[in-house]
């Protein structure tokens, strides 16, 4: 009597979010391949029989496209596309008791912090040999490291607290030999997350050691960049930037969202800083570092907030003169001190707030940008687009800051290589260049 053989399982990992979800997905799957599982990252072509779909649940637009997501893979599975559909990541752990209701169709649902339940559902095991040998999903020469999960922070307006808990640092050794092993596999370029860099080593150090991180990690052979995302104001460890001064493969950049810049306001948003502390901190930045390239981000329309204090806003972009920044509508979100109070500004405000901010914004980014037409800059190439070369500065990480164009019609450049490209043009966003030969 003949046997039907089991096919064996093919995964899709599908991420929405932030790189932090990238690097749970890079995780899972790196766990998943080494239990022998057949695995991809967001396949191009569907052929997988099992979906895993990586949540972001950060505010209102995200909370949707994850639904619509799992909506979307659900339909797949009636009509047979697909066999079995998890879902994990922050929206999973903040509403599972809700969707598992509303969406049936999913086999499972897993919090953050559950990927060796996850596991159990491939029969695998979580390897913590493995700690450390990271698959990478993003291109070749860069990579995100993560280096500490949650946080302790009381914003009024942040629900992470609720979806990826405490702050938990991760040990300098462990970070070290994750960075050693992304560098053997040529990555060139790490760029830190959390959710508050600037808290890193309390838990496990009893003192933030965001500096001494950095200087080990500098000292890995091969790792030519180094890029902080997500530091907190209130606390900063000023010897984060000494080293920054100190090492030249540590990138003069820094991501530190600062929210608002009325006094009144940050007090509403619990951020534990003042519009004048805040400028000091930035001003005595500048002092260690130059030529440092801050990037902020900053929230319009949260509960309460006046014309007087939107305006207070508009007159610390101008005074800051902040390299990047990006500015979100506010989101009310459930189970946050600002969630229990009024939504007092019109959607319709929020978003003329929004923009008002970005056009500001926009003519600072075109006069620093002239101010580098004729430089001579590094630039580290990500990929051949249309017509052109693309690479970034020491300034700019990817996806979210300005890119180095160079005609591609008489120039070869291998992609994850560094140049040395001069300047021609510049508009708000974007470098036109050539390279020095």
């Amino acid at each position: 009597m003949k046997t039907k053989a089991l096919k064996k399982d093919k995964v899709n990992v599908v991420t929405l979010g932030c790189s932090k979800n990238l690097v749970d997905s890079e995780n899972i799957i790196t766990q998943l391949q080494g239990n022998g599982v057949d695995v991809e990252h967001e396949q191009a072509q569907q052929d997988a029989n099992v979906v895993i779909v990586n949540t972001c649940g950060f505010i209102e637009n995200a909370k949707q496209e994850s639904i619509e997501t799992i909506l979307q893979w659900s339909e797949a599975k009636g009509e047979g596309e697909i066999d079995k559909l998890y879902v994990t990541g922050c929206l999973s752990q903040r509403y599972r008791e809700d969707l598992e209701k509303e969406i049936p169709e999913v086999d499972a649902w897993f919090g953050t912090l559950e990927l060796p339940l996850l596991l159990e559902k491939f029969n695998a095991d979580y390897k913590h040999e493995l700690v450390g040998e990271r698959v990478t999903t993003t291109a070749s020469h860069f990579a995100y490291l993560k280096i500490a999960e949650g946080c302790d922070r009381p914003c009024s307006f942040c629900a992470i607290p609720l979806m990826r808990g405490k702050h938990v640092s991760r040990p300098i050794e462990e970070l070290v030999k994750e960075a050693q092993s992304l560098a053997r596999r040529g990555v060139k370029e790490l760029m830190l997350i959390a959710q508050d860099l600037t808290f890193y080593g309390l838990d496990l150090y009893k003192k933030r050691e965001l500096g001494n991180l950095l200087r080990q990690l500098s000292d890995v052979e091969g790792i030519e960049w180094i890029r902080l995302h997500y530091a907190y104001p209130a606390g900063f460890p000023m010897d984060a930037i000494e080293a920054m001064a100190e090492r030249d493969n540590i990138c003069n950049y820094l991501d530190i969202p600062l929210q608002h810049g009325s006094t009144d306001m940050l007090q509403r948003m619990r951020r534990g800083i003042t519009r004048e502390r805040t400028e000091k901190l930035i001003n005595e930045i500048r002092s260690i570092v130059p030529d440092i390239a801050i990037r902020t981000t900053l929230i319009a329309g949260h509960p309460g907030e006046t014309e007087e204090e939107f305006e207070e806003m508009c007159q610390f972009v101008r005074d800051m003169k902040f390299d990047r920044l990006g500015v979100f509508a506010y989101s009310h979100e459930d189970n946050t001190h600002s969630g229990s109070m009024d939504d007092d500004v019109p959607e319709e405000v929020k978003e003329e707030r929004v923009q008002k901010i970005m056009e500001i914004q926009q003519e600072i980014a075109f006069e620093n940008n002239q101010r580098l037409v004729g430089q001579e800059l590094k630039v580290l190439f990500d990929r051949k687009e249309g017509g052109y070369f693309i690479g970034r500065t020491e300034y700019d990480s990817p996806e979210v800051d300005n890119e180095v164009l160079v005609s591609a019609e008489e120039t070869y450049i291998p992609i994850g290589e560094f140049q040395t490209v001069r300047i021609t043009s510049a508009g708000d966003y974007d470098l036109f260049g050539e390279l020095v030969k």
